[in-house]
């Protein structure tokens, strides 16, 4: 038996080679995976909050213009000079 190593062609892959493949794939499939699912979990319950505030106003309109007065001076005092 000799201590040589087995000689491989230019276009062969090794194991390791063959591994970090799989697993480009696979980190390429999550990544697609987790895009997907934050797209949906971000903007359906932005939307429905969005549309609640709607219905909240059309239903108080008074309440809700105090609270958009309210949000007005605490913004506007955070941010002068």
């Amino acid at each position: 038996m000799s201590d040589v190593p087995p000689v491989s062609a230019p276009g062969d892959k090794t194991m390791s080679d063959h591994a970090r493949e799989t697993a480009s794939r696979a980190a390429a499939g999550a990544g697609d995976v987790a895009h997907d699912a934050a797209r949906h979990f971000v903007r359906e319950p932005a939307a429905d909050l969005f549309s609640l505030a709607k219905q909240y106003a059309r239903d108080k309109p008074d309440v809700a213009a105090c609270w958009a007065f309210a949000l007005g001076v605490v913004v506007g005092w955070k941010l002068k000079p």
